[in-house]
């Protein structure tokens, strides 16, 4: 169970990404906790929209390929229109779907028959902003996980959207042999309501990063309350009165795009090597929820250097 089962590269804050070894054990622990929680037998069809090198693509293929159920690949130009996927999703019968946050945000908006195929669309990667309405006729749940734990820490279904929900939906409890801490800067646990660091005890727990000895020691700390090892997300988070997480940001340097993590000194660093620039900045500019962009400014080194000819 502690052989290596794959590597997934994660971005890193050097312009270097960082290979995350993940054990049989973390992607067991997985496939058996998706298996159960969403009932998944032979009868299924679900689909592969991710990119395999995205580690969503893990629990797209290994629930449903050991449980027997069938796998859909989807065409590239049908996941740029979501009226078209949502026709495809229905054509094609499909029972259980992962979709990218963005991507979900944009087919909550459509109309949906009631009789249809689908029961589950699952969804993760990025901080959801939307309820489903109450005609949706499939289940919406909402992951939350680092690829250094085996993709999933914590999930739950989304409630329909009705007067006085939070303004965004709580990415849920944690998932099979998997415990989590909210701790201040001196790991000490926080209480409901008030923001921490998301720190994770799991069997999920990757071995570490690949020939990066000493990242490995300074994210996969001692566990101080039990025997074992903690993982320090960078992630800010806090309990609400459920018992339920709410995601509420990084306490450092990086953000998600579109369901990606991205290092904004990772696109510094590569920035900063060209010859003529001398200082890079990095931000995620966010015009709305459904409208982020990358923007970069530089320090130029020669003040007539115009911007096209960079």
């Amino acid at each position: 169970p502690e052989n290596l089962a794959y590597v997934i590269y994660t971005s890193g804050s050097t312009g270097k990404p960082k290979g995350v070894l993940i054990s049989h054990r973390g992607l067991m622990n997985s496939i058996c906790w998706y298996q159960d929680a969403f009932e998944i037998t032979p009868l299924d069809k679900t689909t592969q929209l991710a990119r395999i090198a995205f580690d969503a693509a893990v629990l797209e293929l290994w629930p449903c390929l050991t449980a027997g159920a069938s796998l859909v690949l989807v065409k590239p130009e049908i996941m740029q229109s979501p009226p078209d996927l949502r026709d495809w999703l229905i054509a094609q019968e499909i029972t259980v779907s992962f979709l990218p946050t963005p991507l979900v945000e944009k087919i909550l908006s459509l109309e949906w028959d009631e009789n249809i195929a689908l029961r589950i669309i699952l969804t993760g990667g990025d901080k959801l902003h939307h309820y489903p309405s109450v005609s949706m006729p499939f289940k919406l749940i909402n992951n939350y996980g680092p690829t250094e734990n085996s993709v999933v820490t914590t999930s739950g279904l989304v409630p329909d959207y009705e007067e006085g929900n939070p303004p965004s939906p709580s990415i849920g409890k944690p998932v099979y042999n998997t415990k989590i801490y909210i701790l201040d800067q001196n790991l000490q646990p926080l209480p409901i309501g008030v923001p921490g660091e998301l720190h994770i005890s799991s069997l999920g727990l990757a071995r570490g990063y690949l020939n990066r000895l000493e990242l490995t020691q300074e994210k996969f700390i001692s566990n101080p309350f039990n025997s074992g090892i903690l993982y320090k997300t960078g992630d800010l988070v806090r309990y609400l009165p459920e018992g339920n997480i709410e995601f509420l940001g990084r306490i450092d340097n990086q953000v998600k795009l579109r369901g990606l993590r991205i290092e904004l000194g990772e696109i510094e660093a590569v920035l900063e090597t060209h010859s003529e620039v001398e200082k890079a900045v990095v931000i995620l500019r966010e015009d709305t929820s459904e409208n982020q962009r990358l923007v970069a400014y530089i320090v130029r080194k020669s003040p007539s250097l115009g911007i096209g000819e960079l």
